[in-house]
C-alpha cells in the first residue's frame, strides 16, 4: 500500500515521470483523498468543482491554474462554465489516479485558496 501523505508532504512534491509504475487502488485512492476535502473518485479521475462569483473570476482562476498546470507539466481536464471550474486529474501512462494527481489536486486548492 502506498502510504498516505498530508496536503504540505503533497505540496512540497513536484510532478515527475512515472516509467513503469502503477496507478493508485481503490482503497489507496480512498486513504488519501482523506486529506483533500472537497475531491472525490469519478470516473478514474480526481474531480472537484470550484465556484465563482462570475466569468471574470472563474478565467482568473483558470489562467492563474495554466501557470500551476506548466509547471508541473501535468495536464487535468477543465469544464469550464460562467460561474464555474471544473477539474478532474488522472495520469494516462499509469492507466489511472497517481501520485501526481494528488499532487495538482493540493496545488489547485492553493490555486483557489486566495480567490475563494
Amino acid at each position: 500500500m502506498k502510504p498516505v501523505l498530508t496536503r504540505q508532504q503533497l505540496l512540497a512534491r513536484r510532478c515527475r515521470p512515472l516509467h513503469g509504475e502503477r496507478a493508485h487502488t481503490d482503497a489507496e485512492i480512498a486513504a488519501q483523498l482523506a486529506e483533500l476535502p472537497g475531491w472525490s473518485l469519478r470516473d478514474g479521475c480526481l474531480e472537484r468543482s470550484f465556484a465563482f462569483s462570475d466569468y471574470h473570476r472563474t478565467i482568473g482562476f483558470v489562467g492563474a491554474l495554466a501557470w500551476m498546470i506548466h509547471a508541473e507539466d501535468h495536464h487535468p481536464e477543465l469544464v469550464v462554465t460562467y460561474n464555474r471550474c471544473l477539474v478532474r486529474w488522472n495520469t494516462h501512462s499509469v492507466g489511472g489516479v497517481s501520485e501526481n494527481d494528488f499532487i495538482c489536486a493540493a496545488r489547485t486548492d492553493a490555486v483557489f485558496a486566495p480567490a475563494g
